[in-house]
């Protein structure tokens, strides 16, 4: 019965212990929480801090504020070729330092300060120039983070969207690679009051699921480009994507379509010469189906000056695809030549028979014979046997294979479409070579 009664006894102990240590750390926290307003009174309170001054240089000198930026890039949703831009959505953070904000820590005990109204302490005049729609995001709170630390460093933290204008040169699409910036200025603030530096170490964070639907992300490269304008030096920062265009929806999409409209043209030249409405139909369509494949393609890149890789490709097919319709023209041209020429033929050799029926009625059967001399003399002989000498020791004759080939063939235009099935597919495999040595393996610098 004691055993029990010392028991509870022991847990009602522990109980109170636990209550006791409960209320200290609510005090405790209370009391931390009222010092954390009063540090942010002493340093932002009305009186107390000028938001439109800016912060000394290094070592409180006046020399330009020091500001280092780094960004978290998060998706890049579209690179559109006909607008030339492109949709980011980033993490930007800024930090820098500003000796008005130091406080006391507490021995480590205050890590840091976070503000919920970044407008009461100044921050830098950054923009992004080469933007052309921007907005923050508000749900369910404005994405703005600012902590400002005991040494009085700040770190100030936004989530933005981004739509940025992106110059292409699409001199080798689909074939190429292209280079889409951020650039991010001082608006107000000369070089002399505000200078922008990359963070050191790590610049850039890009996530790791990214993935764009017809571009790959190669690299990325950080810049500076301070500029010059009438109104004096900015200090300006840039960070330079690099983007490779994915080849295989291109290829699928594009080039084998279009290997296949040209050799489809060449089934033309297996068919009879005589075959007019299958030849001629083969050939229109396909030519119209290459132009509106052109056509397509054109439609979704902007029109620009010089020309593009796609445009000698769709050109060189186009310009195969007219020549087979071109070759049966040449075609029907000869056939109709070789058969108006054998008409003729037979019209002469009817004439001659007829006229010289003619001729043997006329002369009333009378023949007359040319009779060869029964006796001949020597030199006659010996004139003969040289001759027959001469012509049996004439060296014989070359023959070229090729036109021996093509006498096989006994008109033409059967001659044309022979050949035509032989030089096609070799000027097209020419021109497959020299194209995809050209653009593949162009020097990356160019």
């Amino acid at each position: 019965m004691k055993l029990s009664t010392c028991n509870r006894l022991d847990s009602a102990l522990g109980l109170c212990l636990f209550l006791l240590l409960l209320a200290d750390c609510a005090r405790e926290k209370s009391n931390y929480r009222h010092i954390e307003k009063q540090v942010l009174d002493n340093i932002i309170g009305p009186g107390r801090y000028d938001s439109r001054i800016r912060p000394h240089g290094i070592n409180n000198t006046d020399g330009p504020a020091i500001v280092s930026v780094n960004i978290y890039i998060r998706s890049i949703s579209k690179i559109d070729d006909v607008t030339m831009e492109y949709s980011v959505q980033l993490t930007f953070r800024e930090q820098w330092r500003d000796e008005r904000l130091q406080f006391d820590d507490m021995n480590g005990e205050m890590a840091y300060l976070t503000l919920t109204d970044p407008n009461k302490i100044w921050k830098p005049d950054l923009f992004f120039s080469n933007e052309k729609e921007g907005h923050f995001h508000d749900i369910i709170m404005p994405n703005v983070l600012l902590r400002i630390y005991p040494n009085g460093e700040v770190l100030y933290s936004i989530r933005i969207s981004l739509v940025l204008s992106c110059p292409m040169d699409l001199k080798y699409y689909p074939l190429d690679k292209q280079t889409c910036s951020i650039i991010m200025a001082s608006y107000g603030y000369t070089t002399d009051d505000l200078v922008f530096m990359w963070k050191v170490g790590d610049p850039v964070q890009i996530t790791k699921n990214l993935h764009l639907p017809r571009f790959t992300l190669e690299k990325f490269n950080t810049e500076y480009c301070t500029s010059k304008t009438n109104t004096g030096e900015y200090s300006c920062i840039r960070v330079d994507l690099i983007f490779k265009r994915e080849f295989s929806y291109y290829l699928i999409q594009i080039y084998i379509p279009c290997c296949m409209l040209v050799i489809v043209s060449w089934v033309s030249f297996w068919l009879d010469q005589n075959a007019i409405p299958a030849r001629v139909s083969l050939g229109v369509t396909t030519l119209l189906t290459m132009a509106t494949q052109t056509s397509g393609i054109n439609a979704s890149l902007p029109p620009v000056s010089y020309t593009k890789a796609i445009d000698v490709w769709t050109g060189v097919c186009l310009t195969f695809v007219f020549g087979a319709l071109l070759e049966f023209a040449l075609v029907n041209y000869a056939s109709r030549s070789h058969m108006q020429k054998q008409v003729a033929k037979q019209q002469r050799k009817w004439d001659i028979e007829h006229s010289s029926l003619d001729n043997d009625h006329m002369e009333d059967g009378a023949t007359t014979f040319a009779m060869k001399p029964l006796v001949h003399h020597r030199g006659d002989l010996h004139s003969d046997k040289v001759h027959q000498c001469e012509i049996h020791m004439q060296p014989p004759k070359s023959i070229n294979p090729c036109k021996a080939w093509l006498n096989k063939f006994p008109s033409r235009s059967k001659r044309i479409d022979v050949m035509s099935r032989i030089l096609f597919p070799l000027m097209f495999a020419l021109f497959n070579l020299v194209y995809w040595i050209t653009y593949l393996f162009r020097d990356e610098d160019m």
